[in-house]
């Protein structure tokens, strides 16, 4: 069953909140970092992408970088205070006028290494041991983990948290420049902690939504905690009993029912040495070609759009899969299986150079733009992974193919941060 405890937030003052509170690392490059906050000294981004302060010759995994995410923290501070006692946290996003709230918390290594907390993802050990460095380095859990859990396990916790929300006053209340409503509130009652802790323990299991790289170097800097010598003894608290500071994954927890995936789309630089009329002819194999005169959104699973000299086109997969596995029924899976590996030559997305990844925020004319622009030769459009589908392969143990799903509204760092020492 899933286990949570309160935490001492170090989280912004409110009239430093908007400032502070970041997009998360991985959804900016260090250049677009730099410009996003040239003119707020505040940003997070600050400790989460430090090498935005640096010289653009000094390497992202350079020891200065993580000095200069301790340095920044520490001027951040001043604008921040850190609760006096471990409380729960309640955080909505507001997007197109359409909500979701989870509840923020820390959750245990214990269910991470046991499997209560369950994974969909690979994690690249690059990018592990980065934010693995950066935790030793500040001490901290800076960004928060994106969970689930399935709301019919469980409905009281969704009605017991609305509850809370509609009968007390949010600390923070913005909106950032994304056009995103953030709202955050404190839950320091005794009782009420007390109580969401039992809901919790109710649930069989809680997913990775997004935020696996941070979950994989969270739990490593706790095991390491564990075995030093100044790993914290177990402590009681005000709020729980037989809790530990260095079992934490940092997270907010939100019920499935609320959460919103967007296509996660494609592009490719070459069509490996075949013209487009080639191309074409291969796909008709697998796939009903319809041209479209307008860009295609595809309304259904199966169903792709593929921008292509100029022109969109519609893609049916008429084919038979020939496994059982729920990871091969992907609309990702099928579009790798099928064409970008047999026909493109893409037989790792992971690690070929030759593609990349568009969020479905940035919308259809994202992909025009980068084939138009000569950067790209073909692009292509799918229809969403679902919630369902995630969990299923979770359930399964089985990982899904890597970017397979983009969550909107994203979590925003800064908001609350979880000091190991």
């Amino acid at each position: 069953m899933a286990s949570i405890r309160p935490f001492s937030a170090l989280r912004p003052r409110v009239e430093y909140a908007s400032l502070i509170a970041s997009p998360p690392y991985d959804v900016l490059n260090s250049d677009e970092a730099r410009e996003l906050v040239k003119d707020n000294p505040y940003s997070f981004l600050r400790v989460e992408k430090p090498e935005i302060d640096l010289d653009r010759s000094i390497d992202i995994y350079d020891d200065r970088v993580y000095a200069k995410a301790v340095e920044n923290l520490d001027w951040l501070s001043g604008a921040m205070i850190k609760d006096k006692r471990p409380n729960l946290y309640i955080y909505r996003l507001i997007m197109d006028n359409i909500q979701q709230t989870g509840l923020v918390t820390c959750s245990s290594l214990d269910d991470y290494l046991s499997g209560v907390i369950k994974k969909h993802e690979l994690t690249r050990e690059d990018k592990e041991r980065d934010r693995t460095r950066l935790i030793e380095a500040t001490q901290a859990n800076t960004s928060p983990i994106l969970m689930v859990y399935q709301d019919k396990d469980n409905p009281d916790i969704r009605i017991r948290i609305a509850d809370y929300t509609s009968s007390h006053m949010p600390i923070y209340d913005f909106t950032s420049d994304d056009g995103i409503t953030h709202q955050v509130w404190v839950v320091d009652s005794n009782e009420d902690i007390r109580q969401l802790t039992i809901d919790f323990r109710s649930l069989p299991s809680l997913y990775i939504a997004d935020g696996h790289h941070r979950s994989a170097s969270a739990a490593a800097v706790g095991l390491k905690l564990r075995k030093s010598a100044e790993a914290p003894e177990v402590h009681e608290c005000n709020s729980c009993t037989g809790c530990k500071d260095d079992a934490c994954l940092l997270s907010v927890i939100f019920p499935d029912i609320e959460m919103r995936i967007l296509d996660y789309n494609r592009v490719v630089t070459d069509l490996n040495n075949l013209s487009t009329d080639e191309l074409l002819k291969c796909l008709e194999e697998q796939f009903i070609i319809t041209p479209s005169e307008n860009p295609v959104k595809p309304e259904k699973q199966r169903e792709f759009g593929m921008y292509l000299s100029n022109k969109w086109y519609r893609l049916e997969f008429k084919g038979t899969l020939n496994s059982d596995n729920q990871k091969d029924a992907l609309d990702v899976s099928i579009l790798q299986n099928e064409l970008l590996k047999p026909i493109l030559g893409i037989a790792d997305p992971r690690l070929d150079r030759r593609i990349d990844f568009v969020g479905g925020l940035r919308g259809l004319g994202e992909l025009e733009k980068r084939v138009n622009s000569g950067e790209m030769a073909v692009a292509f459009s799918l229809y969403p992974t679902s919630m369902s589908q995630l969990m299923a392969i979770a359930d399964a143990g089985e990982v899904m193919p890597p970017k397979s799903t983009w969550f909107e509204p994203k979590l925003r760092s800064g908001l609350f941060v979880n000091m190991l020492k």
